[in-house]
């Protein structure tokens, strides 16, 4: 028997539903509820995906004691609200990303899930596809020797709407906490917590970043170099480059796509794992794993890596600030 997660998903937008439509390519997980502060909205969502329940506020899912674990789908601003919500009433939690608006609030939300006893992850969907686990095993492995560089950017066009997700303050918008955390988190992934943090900050036309260059530096001497824009759809590849060779993946890296293995000498090697959906269910697996096996926090994704993700990018933010 599978035993499958029953999940309450908080907040019905674009990415609320693709996560309940990959769940239903699994037996790990399934959606027993759903929650808007737009009841029409919960109903038309329910009925769309086959969820028993639905609720016209955050509170009712979470209450609600068919639901074992919750998914939070809002905006930045609200992640740290609807973690503690979900949290105090001893739910499980996948919080998406950006985990938090800072590093300050992610470090109260673990701790409250801490104190809970209750697993918590962030919803970095990027670590659990095939193609990620398979290039985590080439570097384990020492496929391309020691590392010396990695290079990623994730860049979109977005028309110039200020009430826009991307461009509204109140919702948590810049560039760098919904598409420069894919980056920062790959290579953190990769090479863990930087020593140096520079970075060149500009900001789109209602003061929140737009487009944003990273340089990170490491103990070990390896360089990381990160872009993000809002002003323009970018190749969003990433390479990792090692004494030895490299591995260069296709856009969008940080979905389902393929890699290339390349030596030293330049043999190639192309590597492609098909995936069905867009992937977000990987990340369902690893939490029904977690969760069955009683852990609280996931190895891939680990609690205190998530905050310092965050720290990472309070620094980078800190250049918008100064100017």
């Amino acid at each position: 028997m599978t035993n499958p997660i029953r999940w309450g998903i908080i907040s019905t937008g674009r990415i609320a539903q693709t996560f309940a439509d990959d769940l239903r390519r699994i037996d790990e997980g399934a959606a027993v509820a759903v929650g808007s502060r737009d009841r029409e909205r919960a109903r038309e969502f329910a009925e769309r995906y086959g969820i028993p329940h639905y609720y016209d506020s955050y509170e009712e899912l979470v209450a609600d004691p068919d639901v074992e674990a919750v998914y939070v789908a809002t905006p930045h601003p609200m992640h740290r609200r609807d973690a503690l919500l979900a949290l105090g009433q001893k739910k499980h939690v996948l919080v998406e990303k950006a985990f938090t608006m800072n590093a300050a609030e992610a470090r109260e939300v673990v701790s409250a899930a801490r104190g809970a006893d209750r697993f918590l992850m962030e919803a970095m969907w990027t670590r659990f596809l095939p193609h990620v686990v398979e290039i985590r095993r080439l570097l384990s492995d020492g496929a391309i020797g020691p590392l010396v560089a990695l290079h990623a950017d994730h860049g979109k066009w977005f028309a110039k709407d200020p009430t826009h997700r991307l461009f509204a303050p109140e919702l948590g918008g810049g560039a760098l906490l919904d598409l420069g955390v894919y980056p920062v988190s790959f290579a953190s992934m990769v090479l863990g917590a930087p020593r140096r943090v520079e970075a060149l900050v500009d900001p789109a036309f209602t003061g929140v970043d737009g487009q944003t260059s990273m340089l990170f530096g490491y103990e070990s001497g390896a360089h990381a170099v990160l872009t993000c824009t809002s002003r323009a759809r970018s190749a969003s590849r990433a390479s990792i480059i090692g004494e030895d060779g490299r591995i260069e993946i296709e856009g969008d890296f940080y979905a389902p796509t393929a890699f290339s293995l390349v030596s030293r000498s330049g043999a190639t090697s192309r590597v492609e794992i098909p995936v069905e959906g867009r992937g977000l269910q990987f990340q369902a697996v690893e939490v029904h794993d977690c969760v069955r096996s009683g852990r609280h926090e996931s190895s891939i994704m680990p609690l205190d890596e998530t905050v310092e993700i965050m720290a990472t990018m309070d620094a980078v933010l800190e250049r918008l600030t100064r100017g």
